[in-house]
């Protein structure tokens, strides 16, 4: 049942963000692997509409931070209000304490900001003074960077880029999409809507988690996944050009996503098995923002998609 309701949402998403059917697909693994995603585009691609069609669907609630220069901590976190009535300190949660947290322009907040994230990231918890609070059980952040505007923007700290199972590239729609698009956005203005599904439990989530630890990794493609992150960190054994492109190789963060990732995959093509199709597909959403490059290879316009291109020409499957 929860299945066939992961099928109807599916097609209401590719209703309403029209010409992003990948960015969609991912966006559904990364709710399946319990992941948060980076999106990298150009202002107009529909970021925005999509995590909020997404909340839209699901038993959860949304909230959408804008980052700036000046935003501070608490700002994302919550702090602790004096209360006269009662004479003592109450904590008040901020907007970090939801379901869905669409982080705008995430690159545009200071260090101390993004130390905050990246705890409720990868602790599920936040800490404010001398107490700590947990976060939903189902939380998930879908970041977004501009990658036009550089001025007044904070590069985002290793640490916490690693946190994010995928990153993903927009593009411009083509013709027709950008068409279709136009006719939605004339239906929307004309209030005919497209109708929504029931929305899928918190309960009927959890349940397709753990559906996804079915869906079977042969031994083979398990090492075919090592393999592949081990080859960004010893790139000399592939092909002497790739070790000098990259500087630092992927983390064991990276394997464990690839893995569950590619079962999320299979898991939505109605299929109990992973391929290495499955894999190869995925692998550059999961280490594009894994691998760090040399001076060298952004001297020379090589870019973590070309490495990681290479990479799956070198390495086979056992």
């Amino acid at each position: 049942m929860a299945r066939q309701q992961l099928t109807s949402l599916r097609h209401y998403l590719n209703q309403q963000v029209l010409g992003q059917s990948e960015f969609i697909e991912q966006l559904l693994i990364a709710l399946l692997c319990g992941g948060h995603l980076l999106v990298e585009s150009p202002p107009g691609l529909a970021k925005t509409r999509a995590i909020k069609a997404l909340s839209h669907i699901i038993d959860g609630n949304f909230q959408r931070i804008q980052f700036t220069p000046d935003l501070l901590p608490s700002d994302v976190t919550g702090t602790d209000i004096f209360r006269m009535q009662t004479n003592d300190f109450a904590f008040q949660r901020g907007p970090i304490f939801h379901n869905l947290l669409l982080a705008d322009e995430i690159n545009r907040a200071p260090a101390k900001v993004q130390s905050a994230l990246l705890e409720a990231m990868a602790e599920n918890q936040v800490t404010v003074g001398q107490r700590t609070y947990k976060l939903p059980r189902l939380f998930m952040v879908m970041a977004t960077q501009n990658p036009l505007e550089q001025e007044g923007t904070y590069p985002l700290p290793e640490a916490q880029l690693d946190r994010f199972l995928f990153k993903i590239e927009l593009d411009y729609p083509d013709r027709e999409q950008e068409l279709a698009i136009l006719e939605l956005n004339d239906a929307e203005a004309q209030h005919r809507t497209i109708t929504k599904p029931t929305p899928l439990t918190q309960d009927q989530l959890f349940q397709l988690r753990d559906a996804l630890m079915q869906v079977h990794l042969a031994p083979a493609l398990k090492q075919y996944i090592v393999d592949l992150i081990i080859a960004t960190r010893h790139s000399e054994r592939y092909d002497s050009s790739l070790a000098n492109w990259i500087e630092y190789g992927a983390s064991p963060r990276a394997t464990i996503a690839l893995a569950r990732s590619a079962r999320a995959y299979a898991f939505l093509q109605d299929r109990d098995f992973v391929t290495p199709d499955d894999i190869q597909k995925l692998a550059h959403s999961v280490l594009r923002h894994r691998v760090l490059l040399s001076y060298q290879a952004i001297a020379q316009g090589v870019t973590p998609d070309m490495v990681i291109q290479r990479l799956l020409e070198h390495v086979s499957v056992a």
